[in-house]
């Protein structure tokens, strides 16, 4: 076996096993233990987070942040996994802001010179353009360990009204133009509901015991709610105009239908606690929509109306 090849076995070998001795691997790999020695010393220098115990049940071990085996990109996936993590940039927070940096460097300096040539002409030339936001969300590691962990956290937020203490178990998190969110489940109001990731203040780990929301992500939280909190159906028009800009909204509910001449409509269940953030938006949608239901909202877009034809009528 050639020095090459054993030394990419041996990569794969200690990442599987985490834990080992040296005559373990020499007796696998045939050879003396003082030439894994020299082959564990090249691994490390290659990156690979190895160290040593001592004592009778000592050995080597392979720290949490572990190396994986090397795979093959062709050029053009390698292009487009460098302008993914590129476009990362624009953010002021990520759950993986060092690691992304870290690994786009390592990308790049790795690549052939002609490849590096390609990329630095098309930085210039290609981006995905978000707003830069001089807001931080210095969470989101945590959050999105919560949702994958599922974890209960106590967290202190800033509303509109007021700053609260609020136990929350993330679904997860998502990103638009520039802001992160975090979907939820709120014990204190009993619903999933959506946090302003920049609004969280502070965040521990909180005692309450989880729900199991393992079924529920960010692409079905709208209509797979773990409570039977009050819901009313929404049903709204839309001109092609007002599909446009609806089709720029994260929400999973209510839902964008549209039609084959551009026009569509909007459809599901809303919890009753939104109801003055549909009637704000359909409002700022104009003659582009036309909500027929539920009674409820129609209602309060009137009363929003009113007070804003008040604070101007002269």
């Amino acid at each position: 076996m050639s020095k090459a090849k054993r030394l990419m076995d041996l990569m794969m070998t200690v990442n599987r096993k985490r834990k080992f001795t040296v005559k373990e691997l020499a007796r696998e790999f045939s050879v003396s233990s003082r030439t894994i020695l020299r082959d564990l010393q090249e691994l490390s220098e290659l990156g690979v987070p190895l160290y040593s115990e001592v004592g009778p049940h000592g050995g080597y071990r392979v720290l949490k942040e572990r190396i994986l085996p090397p795979i093959a990109f062709s050029e053009e996936e390698a292009i487009a996994i460098f302008f993914a993590v590129h476009a990362l940039r624009h953010y002021s927070s990520l759950p993986f802001e060092t690691e992304s940096s870290s690994a786009l460097s390592k990308f790049y300096y790795y690549m052939p010179q002609d490849i590096q040539d390609r990329i630095d002409q098309m930085k210039n030339r290609v981006d995905f353009v978000t707003p830069i936001r001089q807001i931080n969300s210095p969470y989101l590691s945590i959050l999105l360990d919560a949702a994958i962990q599922q974890k209960v956290l106590l967290i202190e937020y800033e509303s509109r009204e007021k700053r609260s203490n609020r136990e929350i178990q993330p679904i997860g998190i998502y990103t638009r133009n520039g802001l992160w969110y975090c979907p939820a489940y709120c014990f204190q109001s009993d619903e999933v509901r959506v946090f302003r990731c920049d609004r969280i203040h502070s965040v521990v780990h909180s005692a309450l015991k989880p729900m199991d929301l393992r079924h529920i992500h960010l692409e079905n939280r709208g209509s797979d709610s773990p409570t039977g909190q009050e819901d009313v159906t929404l049903y709204a028009e839309l001109t092609k105009e007002g599909v446009q800009l609806c089709e720029a909204e994260p929400w999973p509910v209510p839902k964008l239908h549209i039609r084959q001449d551009g026009t569509g409509w909007l459809e599901g269940s809303i919890s009753k606690r939104d109801i003055l953030f549909f009637a704000k938006f359909f409002i700022g949608l104009g003659n582009e929509a036309t909500v027929t239901h539920p009674p409820e909202l129609l209602e309060c877009i009137k009363i929003n109306l009113t007070e804003l034809m008040a604070k101007y009528d002269c």
